[in-house]
């Protein structure tokens, strides 16, 4: 008999993250993190550079070599031009944090919410290292906690202690508007040059969840999606009579694995190529795991993915 998915709990918690051997997360994503090197970028902080950024009024201690005199001289304002220099660029995580991202089968070290959050909090720690805010959205969950886009030293504190305080709950497949709520944050904050990456099994997300975050790839940011799947997911790793349970709700599913598999696997790869397709057709980049894949070689595979998004 094959193993039953987990389903949330009743009430208004969710599932606890199963980290299985994937703790401590600050430690193991700082670990991951060493190493990493993201890359120069541009951002769009102001100061002497390579694109015109705009006017502010004269301060005593600006360059003078940005003073503007046709300013001066037509509006009897003293100005000073700015520049938008190459710098750094803000990183947002969006996480899925549904109910299905609580399974974890015999063949994983960890849940996947638990693999996926390991990844994003090693992928901040990179980002912040190179000077770059890091911002984090959640897609469901229970005891989720939004962060705005910050750096400094404190911030990777903050995003590693929103990840390990978070449950997995809820379905966002019903829920049509679902991502866009959980987006819109991250559509109002992020500005041009930021890069977006999602982490989801792509499991219980609704119809429009492609549209949904294609759309922020708009004003020129930047979109890296990556798949989590627990291994058994993406093989569909059993055999014989098999019963399974859905993770929301109590549908159950009694069926032969070996007749099933070839159509399973079929619709999996439909739909990483129905977002590769899309995302490329962006600029943006796919890229898929397994919950028992090295979390080093994602972690070098996201940032080669967003080098690629902001080349």
């Amino acid at each position: 008999m094959a193993e039953l998915r987990p389903s949330p709990r009743s009430g208004t918690d969710g599932i606890p993250i199963d980290w299985g051997s994937l703790a401590p997360l600050r430690l193991r994503a700082r670990t991951l993190a060493e190493g990493v090197y993201a890359g120069g970028h541009r951002s769009v902080r102001k100061g002497p550079g390579v694109e015109f950024g705009g006017h502010r009024p004269y301060v005593p201690g600006d360059d003078l070599r940005f003073f503007d005199r046709r300013a001066l001289l037509r509006h009897d304002r003293m100005m000073v031009r700015e520049f938008e220099t190459e710098t750094d660029r803000a990183l947002w995580l969006c996480v899925d944090a549904t109910a299905s991202m609580a399974y974890r089968s015999s063949r994983a070290p960890g849940a996947k919410l638990a693999y996926g959050a390991l990844v994003a909090a090693a992928l901040a720690r990179v980002a912040l290292s190179t000077g770059d805010p890091v911002g984090l959205a959640w897609i469901g969950g229970w005891g989720t906690m939004p962060l705005p886009a910050s750096s400094g030293r404190e911030a990777f504190d903050r995003v590693a202690g929103a990840l390990e305080g978070a449950a997995a709950a809820g379905d966002a497949s019903a829920d049509e508007a679902a991502m866009e709520r959980a987006l819109a944050p991250v559509a109002r904050r992020a500005r041009r040059g930021a890069v977006i990456v999602l982490v989801s099994d792509f499991v219980d997300l609704p119809e429009r969840a492609l549209s949904a975050f294609t759309a922020l790839g708009a004003g020129g940011r930047s979109l890296v999606a990556l798949r989590v799947l627990d291994p058994n997911e993406a093989d569909l790793g059993f055999s014989g009579h098999v019963r399974l349970r859905a993770s929301e709700g109590d549908v159950v599913v009694e069926t032969d694995a070996e007749e099933v598999r070839a159509v399973y696997r079929e619709r999996i790869a439909g739909i990483a190529e129905r977002w590769s397709k899309e995302l490329s057709a962006r600029g943006g980049r796919w890229v898929e795991a397994t919950t028992d894949k090295s979390p080093a070689d994602v972690v070098r595979e996201v940032v080669r993915a967003v080098a690629e998004a902001r080349a």
